[in-house]
């Protein structure tokens, strides 16, 4: 006896239709839709808890893989329980994975939508919604499979598969003419729907099913077990049978009564834990109108349609961000599942688990990350993805930790953010600071990069050598430069930098060159510190200063002052580069191109008054007082000396506190200024002071009131003015008139 389960995949109606037929016809054998490679991997699915997906890749190809996820309102995923339980044994029976990542491997695949075209014949041109109506809210129908087999049976007449799906199907039909044979004689068949009349029906001779798949193109596929996620299942991402709403689904699969009532009342149990007034009474209100919609509407039970039309006008009054907020945590879902122990890794895995183990540095087991996960929620629960890190201090000197910096850097280019760096407690290029966060779902970051390389420095490098050439500017191949340098990936290094020299030889944009400057001085010092070897880079970066020298006069007229502002941070950033280069005569070739565009007219206040201030620190301007003088006097203009002036103190106050002559003749421009000049560069002043540290300021103002400096005449007081002052600000303060 054979029976054909025709489901959905991922639908909870007939994930509960398949566990009813299962249970009722108890086979002695189970086929699912599937990868037959995978048969070995069904022992383990018995510690896994979905979502999970087998994976299929070609080693070393990162073009070639493909998923098969399940969740627990999967069907497939309760026929391999079942399986598991009970002891049946379970074959997957679709085409192996070996030829569906081949090259051409199952010929042009074709696209038809079965589900849509059957609600379309009903007259519903919402095919969820239809299948929501005719499947999902009449869970475990035991007609349910026959009448679906009729329909596929009746929309396939005339229709002529496309080569893969005739292939697939010849595979399905020879794996279970094989199960016949080895005499099983009640076999379930769990398959997507629009496969029933291949398998029901009567089949094609064998010679034609032998015929279709000879000579299929082959490679070699590795399979595994993986965690999956809720929200990768909501996305399609290469897999055709993803669906929008696994939250939603889930719920409808696991509550066993009462559905709507239970999935608005968590729904206002989630708006309560954001601090909003959601009560009791809401939530009665919200099922009233969801079973109205329902009513008006024709349908059976509620929806998701008219679930979250109740909840945004009941429950979020209107509010669309409240709604999406259901929308992520419920409909969606932010369930992740978990592979066991004993099921296989890819490779990459294995080898990161080896150089966890050999560096000493372990994630928390995941016990541990649960068990802190849900102390973190008790104490704070409005930090809902609070969890508690691991802080990690580094002294590269040391081979252990230089070796687990390499790791942690490496996992970064592979998407695998495991350790955030941090700014080092102590002093020196030699000390690295992380925060360690072991998150499960790195998990899938890792499986996905599983195709580039079988180590995680192999498939680091190919990731960097995939990118490297292609789409990358100046400053990202310069960036890209320093990640191999702190990630020893000397198999990258040669190709990025050869790429960095022929992009920097041939882009004439400057601040393309400033930006991209720093990045490779950094990565110079590095490889001096890290002791890894970096040739050519301090030739690269010395090059492309004298460009940027020869460059930057001509590029700093005519700016606007957003401009100015974005030109300064260049400008900082390519004079501490240039400290760091450590070469004295390309500093005073700097030092010198800034001085002289100093001595010329033209440059943009906040630049003139910044470069100013960087001459004046380097120890090569001694005329800062005469140069603040004339930037400040009547022909100027307020508004260009306040730019300057904010220019001349973006690096801090205690310029100021110090230098009494400077502080003088700030102060003598601004008492000079007339009221309407004052209001003017306010906003320039403000800004410029208020980025002031509180002592430094305190200090300044300590400084003008006592006369410091000798250079400021005494001023006369309008008592009477003042007394009027003084009466409002007693006024203020509460305080009776004096």
């Amino acid at each position: 006896m054979i029976e054909v389960f025709g489901v959905r995949h991922h639908g909870p109606g007939s994930a509960q239709a398949v566990r009813e037929g299962l249970a009722r016809l108890r086979p002695d054998a189970i086929l699912i839709e599937g990868p037959p490679e995978a048969d070995a991997l069904v022992r383990f699915a018995a510690g896994c808890e979905p979502p999970v997906a087998l994976l299929a890749h070609v080693p070393g190809d990162p073009s070639r893989s493909a998923f098969w996820p399940f969740a627990v309102f999967s069907p497939e995923w309760q026929a391999i329980l079942y399986g598991t339980r009970h002891g049946v044994p379970i074959r997957f029976c679709d085409l192996p994975a070996a030829h569906l990542l081949a090259p051409q491997g199952g010929g042009e695949r074709g696209v038809r939508d079965p589900i849509g075209e059957l609600a379309a014949a009903a007259g519903h041109d919402d095919p969820e919604r239809w299948w929501e109506d005719a499947v999902e809210h009449r869970p475990g129908a035991a007609s349910q499979f026959e009448v679906i087999g009729e329909a596929m049976a009746a929309l396939r007449e005339g229709y002529t598969p496309d080569a893969f799906e005739a292939r697939r199907e010849a595979y399905m039909r020879r794996v279970l003419r094989a199960t016949v044979k080895a005499g099983h004689e009640r076999i379930a068949v769990v398959c997507g729907a629009w496969h029933v009349p291949a398998l029901a029906g009567s089949p094609p001779p064998v010679k034609a099913d032998d015929a279709l798949l000879r000579g299929l193109p082959k490679v070699k596929a590795a399979l595994a077990w993986v965690p999956w996620t809720y929200e990768r299942l909501a996305i399609r991402s290469g897999y055709g049978a993803g669906v929008g709403s696994p939250g939603w689904y889930h719920h409808l699969f696991t509550v066993a009564d009462r559905p709507v009532e239970r999935w608005l009342g968590a729904a206002g149990a989630v708006l309560r834990e954001e601090g909003l007034a959601v009560s009791s009474a809401h939530v009665i209100e919200a099922v009233r109108l969801a079973g109205s919609l329902a009513a008006l509407r024709g349908r059976p039970l509620p929806g998701l349609s008219e679930v979250t039309e109740a909840a945004r006008a009941v429950l979020c009054e209107g509010d669309e961000l409240r709604v999406a907020l259901i929308q992520r945590r419920m409909v969606v879902g932010d369930r992740l599942g978990h592979v066991g122990d004993d099921a296989p890794l890819v490779p990459l895995q294995r080898d990161l688990r080896e150089q966890q183990r050999h560096l000493r540095l372990h994630p928390a087991t995941r016990e541990e990350q649960a068990a802190r996960e849900e102390q973190v929620v008790m104490a704070v629960r409005e930090e809902r993805a609070g969890t508690v890190v691991r802080e990690l201090e580094l002294d590269l000197r040391r081979t252990l930790d230089l070796g687990r910096s390499h790791l942690l850097h490496r996992l970064r280019l592979l998407g695998v953010p495991w350790g955030v760096p941090g700014e080092a407690r102590g002093r020196g290029t030699f000390r690295e600071s992380w925060r360690l966060e072991w998150r499960p779902e790195f998990d899938l970051a890792l499986i996905e990069s599983a195709a580039l390389g079988t180590t995680v420095e192999t498939a680091a490098t190919r990731r960097v050598l995939d990118l490297a050439p292609t789409g990358q500017s100046l400053g990202e191949l310069a960036a890209t430069v320093e990640k191999c340098l702190l990630a020893e990936l000397p198999g990258a290094l040669p190709g990025v930098l050869a790429a960095l020299s022929e992009r920097a030889a041939l882009d004439a944009d400057i601040t393309h060159l400033m930006t991209a400057l720093p990045a490779i001085v950094r990565a110079h010092r590095y490889g001096d510190v890290r002791g890894t070897p970096a040739e050519g880079l301090a030739a690269v970066a010395r090059s492309m200063l004298d460009r940027i020298r020869a460059g930057l006069p001509a590029a700093l007229p005519g700016l606007s002052g957003r401009a100015a502002g974005a030109m300064l941070a260049q400008v900082d950033g390519v004079h501490a580069a240039v400290d760091l280069l450590g070469d004295p005569a390309a500093r005073e070739r700097w030092l010198a191109t800034l001085l002289a565009i100093c001595d010329t007219s033209g440059a943009h206040g906040l630049v003139e008054g910044r470069l100013t201030r960087i001459l004046l620190d380097a120890g090569a301007l001694a005329d800062a007082e005469r140069r603040l003088a004339r930037a400040t006097s009547r022909g100027g203009g307020p508004a260009r000396a306040a730019a300057w002036i904010e220019g001349f103190l973006a690096g801090g106050g205690l310029l100021l506190v110090h230098d009494a002559r400077l502080l003088d003749l700030v102060d003598a421009w601004m008492s000079g200024l007339s009221g309407e000049q004052f209001t003017e560069v306010l906003p320039l002043l403000r800004r410029t002071f208020g980025g002031f540290a509180v002592p430094e300021r305190r200090a300044i103002g300590e400084r003008v009131r006592s006369g410091a400096g000798g250079a400021r005449p005494e001023r006369e007081i309008d008592e009477r003015r003042a007394a009027a002052a003084g009466r409002t600000v007693l006024t203020i303060l509460g305080r009776a008139h004096g």
